[in-house]
């Protein structure tokens, strides 16, 4: 009988031990408010797969990128007193006039309507470069658009990820390549103060993602203009790949 009693005593401990592991997982499945819950409340569904806000954020980070690096890069190309920060303008030049064309397409194709103007952090840069002169410029031009695209890099990543739309996905492919390029090339300057860079990492911490309210959705039109500015115009001293020049992704839309 006590032999009978002790192994329904180890029994019942085990059949509750079970039940506690397995019961707040049930009731977080069930719990509203959880980041799985968020995700599904801000995605849309589209024929190349679901947009979250994360990837709506991206595409229009991508817009703004270009709306202010593109005559940052354009102006380093005329004060850089070094051949190196002339060189990283043209590399900023040449990327973003490429990774505009890839946006604003993308952003047709999803129904997204883009900024025309850069915010107002990226205005107060500019207006900082613009009234440098000489080797300052050299010096700032270096390491404000080094931070910035160190900043964008993680954001990059994610959007790589985790996105399940393949227009997004190639997007963040094209992004990752012209940003790590950009690192490369401002770095490359010798001018880039990577102390600063590590403490205002240390300050700041990880950045979010999205500082405001999710980009809205596809609008109800099946194929509604977007309403862009054209960019500034790119130097002529160099060649500019087509807007074209990527290939067309080989992927199957999705039907949903």
């Amino acid at each position: 009988m006590r032999s009978i009693n002790g192994t329904g005593l180890i029994v019942a401990g085990l059949t509750a031990t079970l039940v506690a592991l397995i019961f707040p997982i049930w009731s977080y499945a069930d719990r509203s408010g959880t980041g799985l819950d968020t995700l599904n409340a801000q995605t849309v569904s589209t024929r190349y797969g679901p947009l979250s806000a994360l990837d709506r954020d991206f595409i229009t980070k991508v817009r703004l990128a270009g709306l202010w690096e593109l005559p940052a890069g354009q102006q380093a190309e005329e004060r850089g007193t070094t051949q190196a920060v002339q060189t990283a303008g043209e590399h900023l030049v040449e990327g973003h006039t490429f990774l505009d064309a890839r946006v604003r397409e993308v952003a047709a194709q999803l129904s997204l309507e883009l900024p025309n103007q850069p915010n107002a952090q990226q205005r107060a840069w500019l207006t900082e470069l613009s009234a440098a002169r000489g080797e300052e410029y050299d010096a700032l031009f270096a390491n404000i658009l080094r931070r910035a695209h160190g900043k964008v890099f993680s954001v990059v990543a994610q959007v790589r990820a985790t996105t399940r739309n393949w227009l997004v996905r190639d997007l963040a492919d094209d992004a990752n390549t012209t940003v790590l390029d950009h690192i490369t090339v401002l770095e490359d300057t010798g001018l880039v103060d990577f102390d600063a860079l590590a403490r205002d990492a240390a300050t700041t911490g990880p950045q979010p993602v999205t500082s405001s309210p999710a980009p809205p959705g596809p609008t109800p039109s099946p194929s509604p203009p977007v309403p862009v500015t054209p960019s500034p115009s790119p130097s002529p001293s160099f060649s500019l790949p087509p807007a074209a020049s990527r290939p067309k992704p080989a992927h199957t839309p999705s039907t949903s």
